[in-house]
């Protein structure tokens, strides 16, 4: 049972396989010069077998909707796809569609549903991505409904789901909640939600944010019936350009945009881009490559959610070390002077983020800091419009937000750490 709290490493041999399916993990690749990228809530490590193959694909001129040979080569590649889209959401039924980014999807989507389901009240949370809660406030305000926020807790980094459902009622037409925090980690308990909201009102409409989860932790629709729910590959070790969507059958049937010709639960317009498709793909192949490992299931959804359980796993042990150290080094909870924001102990509620501040350190100045050590973070500061509305909810200014993934190394969680001492030391010198 501990194990499970506080996570199991990869083997040394797996963890170097892992690695190798990477690029750019030790090296930047503009500057030429090692570095740690713990930036990865902001956009991930990328597959080599992801990028090459988008490559690849997209360089293929030939138009998906013909009836030559590539051209059906491109279709099966779409179909696949889709098919592993639906292995990361388990979903069984409802539609796909495609965006330019996880951000447009979900403001569509918001306002699509908004607009079509009576109601006299939208609820959201304040931990949202502003692409979600900003499309609640939006169609709110226009729709004339009022907009109810419900309140982190800044001892979990979350939202309590009482919190959340003392916002819902007979009239709420719409909940929009995200299923982790990109400033804390914290994980939302998504099931528990849908299944208590839809007690107070049984065909109440909601939208999951899954952006900052889908990379760290298992998704399945089956045990979470939701309306709608995004990802998007950037930030699950594929590219940029595309976030994905997931529809429930009623609310892929409300009016959208689409083509006359098409059924009314279409909902993609123009033609596929089947190098999207197949990052997709290989990023299931590579996730089920990990589950392989560890079961001998043929099942292609068996394979990946076992993979993304030991990912999960693997980040837990890395996030355990990274907070409370190693026999030889100081883990950032007992580093004096480093604040470690959010810090809820049960590790198996939160993905691989960590919010911290160093006394007597400006944000930006810390990471400008850390670059020069050779380590890439964030600076979450309230000025900003990604992170002013969160922030305050925890009644902070700002926090250095460090998001590694899973293809780390504890060798590397330790030159971390050896790093934030000596910025730490040389900051109270100074």
């Amino acid at each position: 049972m501990e194990k499970l709290v506080t996570g199991n490493f990869f083997s040394d041999e797996m963890l170097s396989d892992v690695r190798e399916k990477f690029y750019f993990i030790e090296e930047d690749p503009i500057q030429k010069k090692k570095r740690m990228f713990f930036d990865n809530a902001g956009g991930s490590f990328r597959l080599k077998r992801a990028t090459d193959v988008f490559a690849q694909l997209d360089s293929i001129p030939d138009c998906p909707e013909r009836e030559h040979e590539t051209a059906k080569y491109l279709i099966d590649i779409k179909e696949k796809g889709t098919n592993d889209i639906r292995k990361i959401y388990n979903a069984m039924d409802g539609s796909i569609a495609t965006y330019l980014t996880a951000s447009q999807a979900i403001f569509e989507i918001t306002g699509i549903i908004a607009e079509n389901i009576e109601g006299t009240n939208i609820v959201t949370t304040a931990l949202e991505h502003p692409s979600a809660f900003d499309a609640a406030k939006y169609y709110a305000d226009k729709l004339n409904k009022e907009f109810r926020v419900a309140k982190t807790n800044p001892i979990t980094g979350g939202v309590d789901v009482e919190e959340i459902l003392k916002h819902i009622d007979k009239d709420t037409s719409l909940l929009s909640v995200i299923y982790a925090s990109n400033i804390s980690g914290a994980i939302l308990d998504i099931e528990t939600i849908v299944t208590e909201a839809r007690k107070i009102k049984p065909d109440l409409y909601i939208i999951v944010d899954a952006v900052q989860h889908a990379p760290h932790g298992v998704i399945d629709l089956e045990k979470t019936p939701v309306d709608a729910m995004n990802f998007a590959p950037y930030k699950f070790f594929g590219v940029r350009g595309c976030g994905i969507s997931y529809l429930s059958d009623r609310a892929a049937r409300l009016p959208h945009h689409k083509l006359n010709g098409k059924t009314e639960s279409e909902w993609e317009l123009g033609s596929p881009a089947p190098a999207h498709f197949a990052v997709v793909s290989e990023i299931v192949d590579y996730v089920c490559w990990i589950g392989g490992q560890f079961t001998t299931s043929q099942d292609r959804r068996e394979l990946f959610t076992e993979g993304m359980s030991r990912i999960a796993l693997q980040e837990r042990a890395l996030l355990d070390t990274m907070l409370n150290g190693t026999a030889n080094f100081t883990g950032l909870r007992d580093i004096t002077g480093v604040t470690v924001h959010l810090d809820y102990k049960n590790l198996s509620k939160r993905d691989f983020i960590i919010a911290i501040s160093i006394e007597g350190l400006d944000f930006k100045e810390a990471v400008r800091q850390y670059e020069k050590e050779g380590v890439i973070l964030f600076a979450r500061v309230a000025t900003s419009i990604y992170s002013k509305r969160m922030l305050e909810s925890f009644g902070m200014e700002g926090a250095l937000r460090i998001s590694p993934l899973h293809c780390n190394s504890v060798e590397e969680i330790e030159k971390f750490l050896t790093i934030t001492k000596k910025i730490v030391e040389k900051s109270r010198v100074e």
